[in-house]
């Protein structure tokens, strides 16, 4: 009932900056929480960051100083700010949001993923 859609992946140099979008669309009533994942092959999908519906943050220490996330609570969409980028954020980058829907049930969506590539 929640489809989310991702942009803004891509080939970045080290150094460089990319920023990354989740639009949540459907019956949605309100949104608890957003956050973006990485996971590389072979290894464990990892919380990158997350925000709160009031506004709360919480970074990785990795991307700490580096990443910013933001939320637009009109258009449903979280943003994640990447700057300074080094080849260890080569990852597939996901995004999740948690909420309620029209019909009161609760929804917890995942996007389909975008990669990001630092390399030179």
């Amino acid at each position: 009932q929640v489809q989310l859609v991702e942009s803004g992946g891509g080939l970045v140099q080290p150094g460089g900056s990319l920023r990354l979008s989740c639009a949540a669309s459907g019956s949605i009533f309100s949104i608890h929480a957003m956050g973006w994942y990485r996971q590389t092959p072979g290894e464990q999908r990892e919380l990158v960051a997350s925000i709160t519906r009031g506004g709360k943050t919480n970074y990785a220490d990795s991307v700490k100083g580096r990443f910013t996330i933001s939320k637009d609570n009109v258009k449903n969409t979280v943003y994640l700010q990447m700057n300074s980028l080094k080849r260890e954020d080569t990852a597939e980058y996901s995004c999740n949001i948690r909420g309620a829907l029209m019909d009161s049930r609760l929804f917890d969506s995942w996007g389909q993923g975008t990669q990001v590539t630092v390399s030179s």
